[in-house]
């Protein structure tokens, strides 16, 4: 099966804004992400709408308005000619090829999957943290609201190409709406999302915190 990483990118994020561009040891945080993903044995591609962030990497794909990351790939894949495809949030500066070859792995048992690993205590109730309900290798639900629950829900997924083609044409649901998840509309379209655990002790950067955070523990790594 050949495989592309497609890591949808967005200027104007409503939490924390031109955060793509914020430097995160010494890259572009969009930079960063792109040049670990490449590292893999995978084609990588930004997809965006943005021309300030094409620049920044040699592979990109321009797309037009899209409601979500997903929607995102969707579009790029109509345009590239592979079997499965990786969507990588821009947001993880510590993103490893390997927990995206775990995710690709795991297409052999489910025509979409993702990746969870364990919640901190002081995230289980943070509304920007995504908390992931599951059953077995099988994801139930996920949500920001929800307070708890120890099973933190990663910005990795991975899609078989006939699965993500069909994305757009389902159904936007009051679920994704509120939620602010993409992944409910799989779940809401009847589809099933392989879940898979993985170590993980990096950050997302969905907030401005997030990423002072990173630096902090940067810092003490060092």
């Amino acid at each position: 099966m050949n495989t592309a990483i497609l890591i949808p990118a967005r200027l104007k994020s409503k939490r924390f804004a031109n955060k793509m561009l914020v430097d995160v040891g010494g890259k572009p945080l969009i930079k960063r992400v792109f040049d670990i993903c490449n590292e893999t044995d995978y084609n990588t591609y930004v997809v965006t709408d943005s021309e300030e962030i094409a620049k920044l990497v040699p592979n990109f794909i321009m797309t037009g308005d899209a409601s979500n990351g997903t929607e995102r790939c969707a579009m790029a894949a109509k345009t590239l000619n592979y079997d499965q495809y990786v969507n990588v949030q821009g947001d993880m500066p510590d993103v490893t090829p390997k927990l995206i070859n775990t995710v690709v792995d795991y297409l052999k048992y489910y025509p979409v999957t993702t990746l969870y690993t364990d919640m901190p205590k002081d995230k289980q109730n943070d509304p920007s943290s995504v908390k992931m309900v599951r059953a077995g290798d099988q994801a139930l639900w996920f949500g920001r609201g929800m307070t708890g629950y120890g099973e933190w829900h990663l910005g990795i997924y991975a899609y078989r190409n006939d699965a993500l083609k069909l994305y757009p044409d389902m159904e936007i649901t009051e679920e994704e709406k509120i939620e602010k998840l993409e992944q409910l509309r799989w779940l809401k379209a009847g589809w099933q999302i392989g879940c898979t655990r993985v170590d993980f002790n990096g950050t997302e950067i969905n907030t401005a915190e997030d990423l002072e955070n990173w630096k902090i523990a940067l810092h003490f790594a060092l």
